[in-house]
């Protein structure tokens, strides 16, 4: 029988630091006099008695190394927890939002997908703001966590890529501390672009408190606003260009930041992943500023300005938007569809199948093309150099195959709950590559998914989740066989 108590210490970790973070948001609500205060306060009580008591519970259970089935486990238990004591604040607020609601936008903040049920955002306490920033930022944070840490070694979808380990036997203490300070420096780069981001914001023309969220929601790439229009709101290019540059980086390797303050420009340089996504923006965004050129009339910059950020902003799977896209037709729409699969980088809080699959796919592809023109060679596709093994291209295969397979079902679901066709498709792509804003009027980045009835929310719910969890780690998890001794 699996031993749980490690991964139920973990999860109480998880829900302490949830309750130490709540204390902010009642802060805030508390300096502006609002009574929701209050709410966060017995939140913050009940969600740490509860994740210092299953800590405590299982401190025995505590320890460094884990089976692979703990392994498996300690992402889902988790985001499960976290989306579930993330929900207390929007059920017992004086928002007074269904269970389906705020389950919703709990899951949805956790998980950076942006995707909101509220409303009249403007005119909502400054603490529940705070709170749905909160949420996304540390989920950004946890997903960082578990790309450096879990996915590597589970080798999921092709991820085994990107073990930190370079040399030396798994789990030694040499390794273990490289990969450590590896981690850490990811994640200070994480703590120091926000820090950035907001300090840019404020300069850029919004206040303190909307500068912070905002950049909040850029380097998790999550995509809350304190806005309904969402960035378009403020009608300022400065804006624009900067939360611009905010999502381009987040959604890069964020291995990259060490390696440039390290000055390793070679690494830099040699990044294939980094040059497939620029180039990707750059053509997406020129693409589409010509549209909006010459179909719509628009100025060249702007254009261009517009072009990008749309571009950027899917890609990245952030969500924000300076326009609504949906009113762009055509060529757009298309262009976007697409990167709304496509998503960031690896090694980034971005969703989506992550460039670095389709560059595996495209090297497999042209070796097959190869074969056929000289079938006596002997070709082998590489990854940075680095030969792609049977294995590798086996589960970057697969993780496509399902990651389809998966869209077409719960496309086809949402269509069965009342949504027409073309909604049905944004939303399932939305959902599942954490992007949040769909490309139709229903669920487009100035709508908002508060009309869509209680069931459509829950599959999008569990489409987020199964999203942000790579597909095989709840599937495996889920499965009976993973049960069995």
């Amino acid at each position: 029988m699996t031993d749980l108590r490690p991964v139920l210490f973990v999860t109480g970790l998880v829900l302490a630091v949830l309750a130490l973070a709540m204390g902010l948001p009642a802060l805030v609500d508390a300096v502006d006099g609002n009574p929701d205060w209050l709410v966060f306060t017995a939140s913050a009580g009940v969600t740490l008695f509860l994740g210092l008591a299953l800590a405590a519970a299982n401190l025995a259970g505590r320890r460094r190394d884990f089976s692979i089935r703990q392994t498996f486990l300690l992402p889902v238990a988790g985001l499960l927890a976290a989306s579930l004591a993330g929900s207390f604040p929007f059920a017992f607020s004086h928002l007074h939002l269904s269970a389906t609601d705020a389950w919703f936008e709990a899951v949805s903040g956790v998980t950076t997908t942006g995707s909101t049920v509220l409303h009249g955002l403007p005119h909502m306490p400054p603490g529940i703001l705070m709170w749905r920033a909160l949420l996304q930022w540390l989920g950004g944070a946890g997903f960082l966590l578990v790309s450096f840490t879990v996915l590597p070694d589970l080798g999921v979808g092709g991820m085994q890529m990107f073990r930190l380990e370079s040399s030396g036997a798994v789990g030694s203490d040499r390794v273990m501390s490289r990969g450590a300070r590896t981690v850490l420096l990811v994640l200070l780069t994480y703590g120091l672009l926000s820090v950035l981001f907001t300090l840019l914001l404020w300069l850029a023309g919004m206040t303190p408190f909307d500068a912070l969220l905002h950049a909040m929601g850029t380097v998790s790439t999550g995509g809350f606003s304190s806005s309904d229009g969402s960035i378009g709101s403020w009608h300022r290019p400065g804006v624009d260009w900067v939360i611009l540059l905010g999502m381009l980086m987040s959604g890069a390797p964020f291995i990259l930041y060490p390696q440039i303050a390290q000055r390793r420009w070679a690494q830099v340089r040699g990044n294939s992943q980094l040059r497939w996504y620029l180039s990707l923006i750059v053509l997406s965004a020129l693409a589409i500023a010509a549209w909006l050129l010459f179909t719509h009339n628009a100025k060249p910059l702007p254009a261009l300005r517009h072009g990008l950020f749309a571009a950027t902003s899917v890609l990245t799977s952030t969500g924000y938007a300076t326009l609504d896209w949906g009113g762009w037709g055509g060529l757009p729409l298309v262009i976007l569809f697409f990167l709304m699969f496509v998503g960031g980088c690896a090694g980034s809080p971005a969703g989506g199948l992550k460039i670095f699959r389709l560059q595996i796919l495209f090297a497999s592809a042209r070796m097959q093309l190869a074969r056929l023109v000289r079938p006596h060679a002997v070709l082998l596709p590489a990854y940075e150099r680095c030969q792609i093994s049977g294995a590798v291209r086996e589960s970057v295969l697969g993780h496509l195959f399902l990651y389809c397979l998966s869209f077409a079902i719960l496309a086809m679901l949402l269509g069965m709950v009342g949504m027409d066709f073309l909604t049905a498709l944004t939303a399932a792509a939305a959902a599942l590559g954490n992007l949040g804003a769909g490309l139709t009027e229903r669920v487009g980045p100035m709508t908002g998914y508060a009309h869509l009835p209680d069931n459509a929310k829950w599959l999008l719910s569990a489409a987020m989740l199964y999203g942000r969890l790579e597909l095989y780690l709840l599937l495996v998890v889920v499965s009976p066989d993973f049960w069995k001794n």
